[in-house]
């Protein structure tokens, strides 16, 4: 029977604890959010996490897949390659991602700007999401970023996205950095430089974009200029 890797045990009997020996290894959970929406290839999890080497993305496929989170399969013919997917209890770990999410956004030194995946757009969307702004909306909104495409529906004061055709009254083309930069940075599609391009109702994806505000910033106990000191 595999077991996950002990190494780096806690040897704590806190749910925690052993939530972190599970999952906390560098890399896993940035894994684990590029399975959420689906199964996909070793080349495919490398290209969306492009700082990750071959070597250590096979050592946490092989932990995660060790501790039933994942799983991975052959294809049938004609595709017959092999491919890695969250386990149903591995998709119950988005919860987690949310709570992180929301909680690490607050945080006065994260830096906004950096690259993410498509996927993690998607899901950062499903974290933001204010339900109650959503009001009598019903509408559905195309995505396609790059060859990736997805589908949110809001209906009946519902929000929901995931993979599917990227069709409805309003579709957005182009690179999901330049989208992040309109969704949560304020930036105008003018602005855009033909990083995108919208088909539809304008209007609507201006309302649409207002239905995701960043929680406000936690105060810094750092001083400018300063650094903490080692004791």
């Amino acid at each position: 029977m595999n077991r996950p890797n002990r190494k780096r045990a806690y040897q704590d009997g806190c749910a925690v604890a052993h939530a972190l020996d599970l999952i906390g290894d560098r890399w896993a959970m940035p894994i684990m959010r590029e399975l959420m929406l689906g199964p996909k290839r070793f080349t495919d999890l490398r290209a969306s996490l492009p700082g990750i080497s071959a070597n250590v993305l096979t050592q946490r496929l092989e932990e995660l897949e060790a501790a039933s989170v994942l799983v991975r399969r052959r294809l049938p013919p004609p595709a017959a390659s092999q491919i890695y997917e969250l386990t149903d209890w591995g998709r119950e770990s988005e919860i987690l991602f949310q709570v992180l999410g929301r909680w690490a956004c607050r945080s006065p030194t994260m830096e906004p700007g950096k690259p993410m995946s498509q996927v993690s757009v998607v899901l950062s969307m499903r974290t933001m999401i204010n339900r109650a702004a959503i009001g009598d909306m019903d509408a559905t909104i195309g995505l396609r970023f790059g060859e990736e495409e997805f589908r949110a529906v809001l209906r009946d004061g519902d929000f929901t996205i995931d993979r599917g055709d990227a069709t409805g009254d309003v579709i957005v083309t182009g690179d999901q950095n330049a989208f992040v930069a309109m969704l949560y940075g304020g930036q105008r599609l003018e602005d855009m430089a033909g990083a995108l391009s919208v088909e539809g109702d304008r209007a609507l994806l201006d309302r649409f974009l207002t239905l995701f505000p960043l929680p406000p910033k936690a105060p810094s106990t750092v001083s400018p200029g300063s650094t903490a000191s080692s004791g």
